[in-house]
């Protein structure tokens, strides 16, 4: 878009209510050629929303409404992080939506719902930018939902754990699938840190996986986490087989795709799908992100243990993010209800 089109700012959108390429607050703080460039920026990124942002593959874009709502939440973003940074920045860095949603949004004096719309917008943000402008992606696990409940939004039960477990176990694909599964049910990895796990993680003796400092997905301290026997054996099994693997010879990552490519976020998310097709799991209405596999450790942990062996295993910084999985399973409350 050209700066002459680059004047006719609005979208209009309904009576008394348009979509500003450029808020007036984030005008004021940039100069000239400041202002011009990052007209371009927001023009791209509110294409995009209307146009394919809901789902890409099909062309399919948001209503104007969300789009309304994701540009003006992601404007006054980008305001906070130029005061941060005292310097005009686009888009900013993945770490600066993490400090923004937990230091800043979270306290807040507004309802879980609001706070749950503004993540949302940000997660949009960081879906275009990671397409657009090779920003490393936000691999956020979403700490507010925008329906104003706190607590994880899909996980696998009990008996959907095993099913997967038992239906990795019964891939022929060797020990890669099995080891990754299993050890991502003991420790419910983030897919980047799936996509950074190392060989020398893996402790089978002491059946431990120790994430250090410089490679956890948010960088606070290392870890040691649990590993069940079962896993530390896969684990084993895979550490033999995967040194007589050839495209991993000089390639450190403990676990590569089929096309030798590091996981990511959609690639485990097939996987999981494709795992609960095989294993007979109905996830209608369910989002089925490798996530589900962490917040089941997280609500049965909690469950079984306490809040503290939740954390720890989980790998939260602060008690507060634990939180949301303080909450008795369905199956539970089930139970519950068959003994009164």
């Amino acid at each position: 878009m050209t700066a002459r089109q680059n004047e006719r700012c609005d979208i209009q959108i309904e009576s008394g209510r348009s979509i500003k390429i450029v808020p007036e607050p984030n005008e004021e703080q940039l100069n000239e050629k400041q202002l011009v460039d990052y007209r371009e920026h927001r023009w791209g990124f509110i294409e995009w929303l209307r146009e394919k942002g809901k789902t890409p593959e099909k062309r399919e874009g948001y209503s104007d409404y969300t789009t309304y709502e994701t540009t003006y939440k992601t404007a006054r973003f980008d305001r906070w992080v130029w005061g941060e940074e005292d310097r005009y920045t686009v888009p900013p860095t993945p770490d600066r939506a993490t400090e923004y949603i937990d230091d800043v949004v979270a306290y807040r004096d507004v309802t879980n719902a609001t706070k749950g719309k503004t993540e949302e917008a940000l997660m949009r943000y960081y879906r275009w930018a990671e397409t657009t402008s090779h920003t490393p992606p936000w691999d956020r696990e979403q700490r507010f939902r925008s329906g104003g409940n706190d607590a994880p939004r899909d996980y696998l039960t009990r008996r959907e754990r095993r099913l997967v477990r038992e239906t990795a176990l019964d891939t022929g694909d060797g020990w890669r699938v099995a080891s990754l599964v299993l050890t991502s049910l003991d420790t419910g990895l983030r897919p980047v840190e799936v996509a950074r796990a190392r060989p020398a993680w893996v402790d089978v003796q002491n059946m431990l996986m120790q994430i250090p400092k410089e490679e956890s997905s948010k960088n606070t301290e290392n870890w040691r986490v649990s590993l069940t026997s079962r896993t530390a054996t896969a684990l084993e099994h895979w550490l033999t087989e995967r040194e007589t693997i050839d495209k991993y010879g000089d390639r450190d990552e403990l676990w590569l795709t089929r096309e030798a490519t590091p996981y990511g976020s959609r690639s485990l998310a097939r996987l999981l799908r494709r795992l609960c097709d095989d294993a007979g799991i109905d996830t209608g209405g369910r989002s089925m992100t490798w996530y589900a596999i962490r917040h089941s450790l997280g609500t049965y942990m909690t469950a079984e243990r306490d809040l503290k062996a939740a954390k720890d295993q989980l790998r939260h910084k602060s008690a507060k993010t634990t939180m949301k999985y303080d909450q008795v399973p369905a199956e539970d409350r089930r139970d519950a209800l068959d003994n009164m």
